[in-house]
C-alpha cells in the first residue's frame, strides 16, 4: 500500500515539473543553421524567394524553411501566430504595429530592406500598345480607358494595394480591373488576351537565368513606363535592375523582412543570409536591386 503511494505522488510531481517548465527557459528548437520554421511570403515575390530558400536549405541541410505564399495582408495577420515566425512583404512596420507587436505578442520584432522590386506591366506579345504614360495608366486603372487590367488578386494584394496608392492616388478602381488567383495566372490571362495589361512583381518576368521565364516572353512582353523623375523629357522603360537603381522605372517598391525571434533562430539565420552577399546575389540574379550590397564592376590590372 504504501508503495503505491510513493508511486502516485512521484508521477505526480513528474507530472507538475513539466507542467511548470516555462516556454522561456526551454532551449530553442532551432539554430540559424538548423530546425525548421514557417513562413509567410507575398505571392509577388514567390520565385526569389523560392530561389533563397533553395539556395539556403542546400548550404544548410538540417534547415528546413516552410514558405506559404499569399496576399500581403494574409502574411501580416500571420505574423500574429504563434506558427509563423517570419514574413516577406512589401513594407516595414509602422510605429503603432511595433508598439503592437512588443506589448501584445512579447517581441521586438526585426525589419529591413532588402532588395528594390517592380510592379511590371505585361502585355500580349502581338499587342499594338506597349507604352505608358503615368496619365494612361490612371486612365485605365480608373475605368475612363476601357481595357481590361488583370490584377493578382483582390484589394489584399501588395500589387494592388501599391497601384491604387501610387498611381490612382487612392481612388477606387474602374470596372475593367478585374482579379485572379495570383501572379501566374495574370501571366496566363495576358498570353491569351491580346487587349489587355497585366500587373506583376518583377521576379515572375524579368529573370533572363529561368527557362520558364524565358519561355513565357514568347507570348507576353514588358511594356514600358515613362520615367517621371529624368530631367529629360519623353524618356520611357522597361523594369529592370538598371531602371531601378537609377529611378528611371516609376513603379518600383521595396521587399522587406520582419522577423519575430526574442532569441537568435533559424528566422535571423535566413534574413541575415539574404542581407549578405550570397542571398544580394541571388536578388541580382534575379533581376532585382539589392539593397545591402552595392555591387559593381571593377577593373582589374594586367
Amino acid at each position: 500500500m504504501k508503495e503505491r503511494i510513493y508511486i502516485v505522488i512521484l508521477v505526480g510531481f513528474m507530472f507538475a515539473s513539466c507542467n511548470n517548465s516555462s516556454p522561456a527557459k526551454q532551449a530553442p528548437s532551432d539554430t540559424p543553421r538548423q530546425g525548421t520554421i514557417n513562413i509567410s511570403v507575398d505571392e509577388s515575390f514567390k520565385p526569389v524567394i523560392e530561389e533563397q530558400i533553395k539556395v539556403y536549405e542546400s548550404s544548410f541541410p538540417e534547415a528546413h524553411i516552410n514558405a506559404s505564399y499569399k496576399a500581403e495582408v494574409d502574411c501580416f495577420r500571420d505574423l500574429q501566430k504563434d506558427s509563423t515566425r517570419m514574413i516577406v512583404v512589401a513594407r516595414g512596420l509602422t510605429k503603432n504595429e511595433r508598439a503592437y507587436y512588443e506589448g501584445e505578442l512579447s517581441f521586438k520584432p526585426q525589419f529591413a530592406e532588402l532588395a528594390y522590386d517592380a510592379v511590371a506591366i505585361i502585355v500580349n506579345i502581338n499587342s499594338k500598345d506597349s507604352v505608358y504614360t503615368m496619365k494612361h495608366l490612371q486612365d485605365i486603372l480608373s475605368g475612363s480607358i476601357n481595357t481590361t487590367a488583370v490584377m493578382d488578386g483582390n484589394n489584399a494584394t501588395s500589387t494592388v494595394k501599391f497601384m491604387q496608392d501610387s498611381v490612382l492616388r487612392g481612388k477606387e478602381f474602374g470596372k475593367n480591373v478585374v482579379a485572379v488567383a495570383g501572379s501566374e495566372a495574370v501571366i496566363q490571362a495576358i498570353a491569351k488576351n491580346e487587349n489587355a495589361i497585366g500587373f506583376v512583381g518583377l521576379s515572375w518576368v524579368g529573370n533572363n537565368n529561368d527557362p520558364r521565364q524565358v519561355e513565357q516572353l514568347k507570348q507576353i512582353k514588358l511594356a514600358l513606363v515613362e520615367c517621371v523623375k529624368c530631367d529629360e523629357k519623353g524618356v520611357f522603360a522597361k523594369p529592370s535592375q538598371s531602371t531601378i537603381t537609377f529611378a528611371q522605372y516609376p513603379l518600383a517598391r521595396p521587399l522587406f523582412y520582419i522577423v519575430k525571434e526574442n532569441v537568435t533562430g533559424l528566422g535571423t539565420g535566413f534574413a541575415t543570409f539574404m542581407s549578405q552577399e550570397r542571398g544580394q546575389l541571388i536578388f541580382r540574379r534575379s533581376t532585382l536591386a539589392p539593397a545591402k550590397i552595392n555591387f559593381r564592376k571593377r577593373g582589374g590590372r594586367l
